[in-house]
């Protein structure tokens, strides 16, 4: 059997059959004795508790760790960068020179920007399991749905209080995630964009690398830091090659248990379609900086999110093409298959999942795009079309008892709902006339203009009039404006002649009706033959180890290395010289003004970026590297080339996450920022 079939055999059988350093791993069933078998260290249920307060989940889709006792977050500068852009003028444009808060009363408040900290998690399968027993189709979907909406509605005590029921291991396990939420989110640093991002979309991705992506928030409450005595603490010793390093942090999704069916969809048809879509995006946001230094300073941040998952997807793809890849997939596809064959018993009870997923695989291929278009913000992407389809569907939902509502809308995820919705955040009727007119012309190319979506959207009027009228004309742009439709409820949104509502409005039934076909007929039935199918694979393999990824707390373990790569040694760690080596003085390699005027007072053999065999994916940004003794050694920020099909398997000789070395973000900040009130703070871990 070869090694990347064992990989994802991995993933369904016990934990003791692991190969090398993969998972994502769930704190509360954490293989300690595997660990302690290869590395001679097994964290203790305490050391992982600790672990697990002291990391963050930012609700950007990023993660994040208290790395002192008085509020203090870090993360990475991309995960703070929309922030950052927020907080910017044309007059100090914090993205490009960068932001420090001298003293505690200079920070800035985030306000698209909240932290969750995990502090429990309960088994609520049994309860999931009777709501939807000898259910399928709309009526699994639905009894799923509002037995999660009960759980979360009865944990959810406050505004302060975030629970989540996650679906773990296909539908085998639901777990109940209970955060404490911050809202008040301040910021306190962030480098240059030139030196978080060095490299630009070139270096997206690949190693070597000179990424200084680091930033540093802190969380409030009532008006005051929050306290945090389960920080982690910052390593006195150095992390070098061959060390063993945790990650702890929120990877976004993987999808390593899948049938042949439900990969070839992504590879010929959800892959495809998102990257040409963001290749139009891109081209439209770069036509459109190309305008003026202003234009190009408000779309810059977007530009770069939207390159970054250009190139990630284009990753994920190319791992599905490679036949090789694909074919190690399909053969352990077939092996299961074959194995609940061969019993009878097994057969009468599982064979049905693989004809139930191929159905709603079809089903998928049929109307995804129109999903997409019509229910994802990959329609129209645009804030103030966000706002206001967010108001229209309040009006509608929230009369509503709370389980019978769209889940976003129950009542224990309206807290965070309300809060995105009134974030006193700019969004510059440029750029949203852009995106709203791209968006709507995308509608009626890709369906013509006698579709009903498209009917509804624009009638017998262009796309460019339609957006026009509707940023033109909207007062969504004031947040005082959205709190009195907020609080007005379906009264005040029904009379309200806003035409961006009126716009969302118009669009509202039919993506309702695709949502609830797609809910129905894709999602309810890969959750309920998914959860089969992962009771095949454990009645013919034994124990599952780790569930595929969902955005929730995971750790992963590895060590500090490099790797061969087409017969070249690649270093496990880059070096400071390296940095000034590397630059052009053009971007996006040119090194910024602070580090070329520190270059004297730093080490040239410092460690700068570093390779581990850490298994991480999208969502792992800013989580915190750990020693064997819980301290910060580093902080993730990519992963290289061989880590883009991590989303379906994991190679331990060419997977790869990138992490900026705790050396340079301290002698970073004190030397050439002279951040040294943040230094002290974190290796105190106190106050100063």
């Amino acid at each position: 059997m070869n090694q990347l079939r064992r990989l994802l055999l991995l993933v369904l059988t016990s934990a003791s059959l692991a190969l090398g350093d993969e998972g994502m791993w769930l704190l509360n069933d954490f293989p300690s004795a595997k660990v302690q078998a290869a590395y001679g260290f097994a964290p203790s249920q305490q050391w992982l508790d600790r672990v697990r307060l002291g990391a963050v989940r930012l609700a950007n889709g990023c993660s994040a760790s208290f790395v002192s006792t008085h509020g203090l977050v870090m993360t990475n500068h991309h995960c703070v960068r929309e922030c950052v852009q927020d907080l910017s003028t044309s007059k100090d444009d914090y993205l490009e020179k960068g932001f420090f808060a001298a003293a505690q009363k200079d920070e800035r408040r985030c306000a698209n920007i909240e932290a969750n900290q995990l502090v429990s998690i309960t088994d609520v399968t049994d309860r999931i399991k009777a709501a939807t027993a000898g259910k399928s189709g709309d009526a699994f979907a639905t009894a799923l749905r509002q037995e999660s909406a009960r759980i979360e509605g009865t944990c959810a005590t406050g505004p302060k209080v975030r629970c989540d029921v996650v679906n773990l291991f296909h539908g085998g396990k639901f777990n109940l995630y209970t955060y404490r939420r911050f809202q008040d989110v301040r910021l306190v640093f962030a480098p240059e964009f030139p030196m978080a991002a060095f490299g630009g979309y070139a270096d997206n991705f690949e190693f070597p690398r000179y990424g200084f992506d680091v930033g540093f928030l802190r969380v409030y409450d009532d008006g005051a830091p929050v306290d945090t005595p389960d920080a982690l603490p910052w390593a006195a010793t150095q992390a070098g090659e061959g060390d063993l390093v945790f990650a702890a942090g929120n990877p976004g999704g993987t999808e390593r248990v899948q049938t042949t069916e439900q990969l070839a969809l992504q590879r010929d048809v959800v892959l495809p379609w998102i990257r040409v879509r963001l290749a139009e995006l891109r081209g439209t946001l770069l036509q459109f900086s190309a305008g003026s230094p202003e234009l190009f300073r408000i779309s810059r941040a977007r530009i770069r999110t939207v390159e970054n998952g250009l190139k990630a997807l284009g990753g994920r793809r190319a791992w599905l093409a490679e036949p090789a890849n694909f074919e190690r997939k399909r053969s352990e596809d077939a092996e299961l298959r074959a194995a609940v064959k061969k019993d009878p018993a097994k057969e009468a009870r599982f064979a049905g999942a693989w004809a139930g997923i191929a159905q709603a695989v079809q089903v998928e291929r049929e109307i995804f795009v129109r999903h997409q278009l019509a229910e994802s913000r990959a329609g129209i992407p645009s804030d103030l079309f966000e706002y206001a389809r967010l108001l229209v569907r309040a009006a509608e939902e929230r009369p509503k008892p709370s389980p019978e509502r769209l889940r976003e809308y129950g009542d224990a995820r309206l807290p965070a709902l309300e809060a995105r919705l009134l974030r006193p955040v700019p969004a510059p009727r440029s750029l949203e006339l852009v995106l709203v007119t791209f968006g709507l012309r995308s509608l009626r190319d890709t369906f013509g203009p006698d579709d009903p979506l498209v009917q509804a959207a624009i009638g017998k009027r262009s796309p460019e009039d339609v957006a026009r009228e509707a940023v033109e004309g909207t007062h969504l742009d004031d947040p005082k404006t959205r709190e009195a439709l907020w609080k007005g409820g379906a009264a005040a949104v029904a009379a309200s002649t806003d035409p961006m509502i009126a716009l969302a409005r118009r669009l509202d039934p039919q993506a309702r009706a695709i949502r609830k076909d797609f809910e129905s007929r894709v999602d309810g039935a890969l959750a309920r033959n998914g959860e089969l199918l992962f009771q095949a694979a454990v009645a013919v393999r034994g124990t599952s180890s780790y569930p595929d990824a969902t955005l929730t707390l995971r750790l992963s373990y590895g060590t500090i290395a490099g790797w061969t790569e087409s017969g070249k040694q690649i270093p496990a760690m880059t070096r400071l010289s390296g940095l000034y080596d590397r630059n052009t003085g053009q971007f996006p390699f040119a090194v910024a003004p602070t580090w070329l005027a520190a270059r004297p007072k730093l080490d040239p053999e410092m460690p700068f970026d570093i390779a581990t065999t850490n298994d991480i994916i999208g969502g792992n940004s800013g989580s915190p590297l750990i020693n064997r003794n819980g301290e910060v050694v580093a902080l993730i920020f990519d992963g290289n080339r061989g880590s883009l099909g991590g989303d379906y398997g994991y190679d331990a000789a060419t997977n790869r996450a990138v992490a900026l070395h705790g050396q340079a973000i301290l002698e970073g900040l004190e030397k050439v920022y002279g951040a040294g009130r943040l230094v002290k703070e974190i290796r105190s871990r106190g106050p100063n």
